[in-house]
């Protein structure tokens, strides 16, 4: 493997949804946004809901973009492994069905705040956050 490359494995409790070389990769942690390259020095960091940028080794042009929702980073000897409640590459999302869960958690959004119900509006929140994160990913095709 070239000096410069790392491997890159995104994985859910449905399997393995991710695994190429990369020269670069760009995540949203709950920090902040971290870049990784070759030769990173050790780490692991929370991840927010967001997308996850994988700059390929076959092409400069070349980025993959995975909707991740919420997980774990960590990198070690230019191994990038990223454990994450779920995620899409951008080829795979249901865009019409994205879509959808987003006018739900629109609704569940107002109806938690009519009802002031704080959990329910924070789950609410957070599935909007996921189904945006969604959408935006997929533009990306």
């Amino acid at each position: 493997m070239d000096e410069h490359m790392m491997i890159v494995n995104i994985v859910t409790p449905d399997g393995l949804v991710y695994d190429h070389h990369a020269k670069m990769v760009i995540a949203k942690t709950v920090d902040g946004e971290i870049g990784l390259m070759a030769n990173h020095a050790p780490i692991i960091a929370p991840l927010d809901i967001d997308v996850v940028r994988i700059k390929r080794c076959d092409s400069d042009k070349h980025v993959d973009w995975i909707a991740v929702n919420g997980g774990i980073l960590e990198m070690r000897d230019n191994l990038v492994s990223i454990v994450a409640d779920s995620a899409e590459r951008e080829r795979d999302i249901d865009v019409s069905r994205a879509e959808r869960a987003k006018i739900r958690a629109e609704e569940a959004v107002a109806r938690a705040k009519e009802a002031k119900d704080v959990d329910e509006y924070r789950r609410a929140e957070i599935a909007l956050h996921r189904a945006i994160n969604r959408i935006n990913v997929s533009r990306h095709r």
